[in-house]
């Protein structure tokens, strides 16, 4: 009997959990990814939570000291570097290149695809083609675009649905822990830090290292760091040297020496000094604009967005990879037991549920945010700080509000 044969557009997470899930229901899965050159990260820690353990665990994936760091401790410190606030807390920090690894090397070689541009798509009774910018051509009984916020299968579809900015940036930057003074080192680096200048929200926590190493010595520290940013200053932030505009997204690489110093003075200003620091000594810190996205469809006919090509969660809920490897978990086992077009209807009653929560959640965590471009008394929380209180609040029930948006979507398909 042949294999039934998925077509993966996208090689991050989001297309790798797809790919391996699939294989373990007995389905050919071939993965092809825009870019030549392998994927890296940077920067680029994550959460995680329960449902992420489960499937990468239903994987053969052991979720164990070396995916992660256990965080036990949230400090607070404000701007003289006072802690002022210290709360038990039970987090598991990851990191994408960690993630992205370990689902990689279960892929054979020829199942993942470098290189490979998606420029249409065709379908009829019996399966779909999708056709790329070499002129190569490739049959499936089901495409999957997890080809990530921009995602090209999402445009094909839904030429009118974008991303929407939300009126804020993330700055983010990651040094390594052998380069963090032992002082500092001793003071925060096994914690989960917040720093609250007003109207914006810094937060800084271990991770694996550059290498994906978990081991004392090797890890590093990484900062994201949440600022009301204007639209003008964002198109400014996107002009690179040569005066050319990027729209409202530019390549780290292409961010002006300028607005990199300008950062780097503004966390001297506002932040404490112990994170200011770490953050100054990141040869190249980052921002990304935070978008959002309430899609309103995710199957069309054979075709079916996963992840973020899905929907655009902002990052306060943590939860972005493990929405991806929700929605691949439920797409394999949905397909493998009703058969792909009433899986596929299934999977968008259930999993178009549970990215329309997490894009809820998502702005009601980032509404403080938000509303700082708004008059005082429009916002919905008037306070120039955070309450510390209301953000261990959310901190601490992260991984229930996942939860909570799982199991509603799920009663879905009773």
């Amino acid at each position: 009997m042949t294999k039934r044969r998925a077509l993966v557009i996208g090689g991050s997470v989001g297309g790798l959990f797809a790919a391996n899930l699939l294989r373990s229901v007995a389905w050919d899965a071939v993965v092809f990814e825009r870019n030549a050159d392998e994927l890296s990260g940077r920067g680029a820690g994550i959460s995680t939570h329960p449902q992420l353990h489960d499937v990468m665990r239903r994987l053969g994936i052991a979720f164990d000291d070396s995916m992660g760091i256990s965080v036990d401790t949230v400090v607070f410190i404000d701007h003289d570097g006072q802690i002022y606030d210290q709360r038990d807390t039970v987090r598991v920090m990851s990191s994408w290149g960690r993630v992205y690894r370990s689902l990689r090397d279960k892929l054979p070689s020829e199942n993942y695809r470098r290189g490979m541009s998606l420029t249409r798509v065709e379908q009829d009774a019996d399966g779909v083609t999708a056709i790329f910018a070499d002129g190569s051509r490739e049959r499936g009984d089901l495409l999957i675009g997890a080809d990530g916020g921009r995602s090209t299968v999402r445009e094909l579809f839904l030429s009118d649905a974008h991303p929407v900015y939300a009126g804020y940036v993330a700055w983010r930057a990651m040094l390594d822990e052998n380069q963090i003074p032992p002082a500092i080192h001793a003071e925060i680096f096994e914690r989960y830090t917040y720093c609250l200048p007003p109207g914006e929200l810094f937060l800084a926590y271990p991770v694996p290292g550059r290498n994906n190493e978990t081991e004392p010595g090797k890890r590093a520290y990484n900062i994201v760091w949440y600022r009301p940013t204007h639209p003008d200053k964002l198109a400014d932030f996107c002009t690179d040297a040569s005066g050319k505009s990027h729209g409202t997204t530019i390549a780290p690489p292409l961010i002006r020496p300028d607005v990199i110093a300008w950062a780097k003075a503004q966390a001297r200003a506002l932040v404490a000094p112990q994170v200011a620091w770490i953050f100054e000594h990141d040869p190249r810190p980052f921002f990304q604009p935070i978008f959002d996205m309430d899609t309103p469809q995710i199957v069309f006919g054979r075709v079916a967005l996963l992840g973020d090509a899905a929907f655009t969660v902002r990052p306060h809920p943590g939860a972005g990879t493990t929405k991806a490897a929700v929605d691949a978990a439920y797409l394999a086992d949905a397909v493998s037991e009703h058969g792909v077009d009433a899986g596929l209807q299934r999977y968008q009653r259930v999993q178009g549920a549970f990215g329309s929560g997490l894009v809820a959640q998502g702005r009601r965590d980032g509404s403080y945010i938000t509303d700082q471009h708004k008059p005082r008394e429009q916002r919905r929380n008037p306070d120039l700080t955070w309450g510390v209180d209301d953000l261990m609040r959310d901190h601490e029930t992260r991984s229930e509000a996942v939860l909570r948006l799982f199991n509603a979507s799920r009663r879905m398909a009773e």
